[in-house]
């Protein structure tokens, strides 16, 4: 795996460390608490992220995305997208989806980070897509997303797997600036920890807006 380390120092000593702990790991034992399909004739666990399906190979986490539509895959490029998920496989747990959605503030953690979460996230999708609705749209539809009642634009959509966010944004003018609101399924608290929920928020985000470029570039 090809990881540019001189220019993420931050994040090669984590996951080079979580790499060691899943090679480690009984991949069998991962699936059963995590969820993630693993098929042990090849080696292979199969998940699904922003739309996209890939395969993660144990013991090496190497990656591969089996849709090869040229467009923008985030676990295959990004690195803070292979912590995230690393840490998912070895440290979620599943759980089943009961149909509600909540606040960053309201996860057991929110109270100590929603601030930093706020400015980390939520702001940066308002301005990302306040002034851009018909972008945001476009993108939202390409993901194959759920429009909501909410907000002047509001979408729900799977991050990964069963674990589903729902983004709403309010436009911006020039007396007003955008604003936003994210939630997250009721499984969230199971499978990531207060840190990963803002890395979902920054993956998620990023990801629709590469994907926005990229229709743009198409039209």
């Amino acid at each position: 795996m090809n990881i540019p380390y001189e220019k993420n120092q931050k994040e090669r000593v984590p996951f080079e460390t979580y790499k060691a702990r899943f090679e480690k790991a009984d991949p069998g034992l991962l699936s059963q608490i995590s969820g993630v399909p693993y098929d042990e004739a090849s080696g292979l666990f199969s998940v699904t992220l922003m739309g996209k399906r890939y395969t993660i190979h144990h013991p090496d986490f190497e990656t591969a995305c089996l849709d090869e539509d040229g467009g923008y895959a985030p676990l295959m490029e990004n690195l803070e997208t292979k912590i995230l998920l690393i840490r998912y496989l070895l440290e979620g747990k599943r759980a089943p989806f009961r149909g509600m959605f909540y606040a960053y503030a309201d996860m057991p953690w929110g109270n100590h980070y929603n601030q930093v979460f706020q400015g980390r996230c939520v702001k940066r999708l308002a301005f990302t897509f306040g002034f851009k609705l018909d972008s945001f749209r476009q993108v939202m539809e390409a993901l194959k997303a759920v429009p909501l009642s909410q907000g002047d634009a509001g979408y729900e959509f799977a991050f990964l797997d069963d674990l589903r966010l729902r983004f709403m944004i309010w436009e911006g003018d020039e007396e007003f600036p955008p604003s936003a609101q994210i939630l997250f399924s009721d499984n969230f608290a199971s499978a990531f920890h207060g840190e990963d929920m803002a890395a979902v928020g920054d993956i998620s985000i990023g990801t629709l807006k590469r994907m926005a470029g990229e229709l743009k570039a198409r039209s």
